[in-house]
């Protein structure tokens, strides 16, 4: 455990280093403040205590932003030649993802944790449901973490930080929109599989406040599977060198 948390101090240590997560803080911050507080469906045109603009603007603005923290996590590593002089230290290569995975997690937490003022000013206007703006809350986090397990599964097959970028998107579309709106448009098993498949369907149900066990099924399984994935991607290269 300490070696991951080593390098999960690392990687989150090099994110502000290269003013990643400056940046990443402040785009997602303005980008969501605007579109919760002034323009289009905001808090005040609801004319209700509640934080669902501003949960469905970060679903969007985190499906953007998360490629591109991922992107650089193995890639950059892998064109330096760095991750060579990383593998070959005493740490296994699910230490490696986990550490990696654990700290863009938490830079994701941190900035999450930088809109509880909009909480606080909501809940300061009137009536609000705490309930559902934890389940929702819960649902950023869980969606986040299903899209850095993806981001870094791209990140670990290719050398080029823009082609993880795009692989990522790629792979996150399918569980973004592609699936759900396939299934929208499908009956019987086969619409409510793709249903199942999409993480609109499970977001939106713990942004309503109601967290049921196929939902936290579904989240798990996504991640673990991307960094099921990064590890074997790794231990591929590493047989080959």
């Amino acid at each position: 455990m300490n070696k991951i948390w080593i390098i999960t101090k690392r990687e989150l240590r090099s994110f502000f280093n290269s003013l990643m997560a400056y940046v990443m803080i402040v785009l997602f911050l303005g980008f969501s403040g605007f579109f919760t507080w002034i323009f289009g469906n905001d808090i005040f045109l609801v004319n209700q205590a509640s934080l669902q603009s501003f949960f469905g603007i970060a679903f969007w603005s985190l499906f953007f932003f998360i490629p591109a923290v991922t992107m650089g996590l193995l890639a950059d590593e892998r064109k330096s030649g760095t991750i060579e002089l990383l593998v070959t230290k005493p740490v296994s290569d699910w230490q490696i993802v986990i550490g990696k995975f654990l700290a863009a997690f938490l830079l994701i937490c941190i900035t999450l944790a930088l809109t509880f003022p909009y909480y606080i000013s909501v809940a300061g206007i009137g009536k609000i449901d705490h309930g559902a703006v934890w389940m929702g809350y819960l649902g950023l986090l869980f969606m986040s973490a299903c899209y850095i397990s993806i981001g870094l599964f791209a990140s670990s097959i290719t050398g080029n930080q823009i082609v993880a970028f795009l692989i990522a998107l790629f792979i996150g579309i399918f569980f973004q929109l592609v699936f759900g709106l396939i299934g929208s448009g499908s009956l019987g098993l086969f619409g409510g599989l793709m249903n199942y498949l999409s993480i609109g369907t499970h977001f939106e149900s713990m942004a309503r406040g109601v967290i049921d066990s196929k939902d936290v099924i579904f989240f798990l399984s996504i991640i673990f599977l991307g960094l099921t994935g990064t590890e074997l991607a790794l231990s591929k290269r590493n047989l080959f060198n």
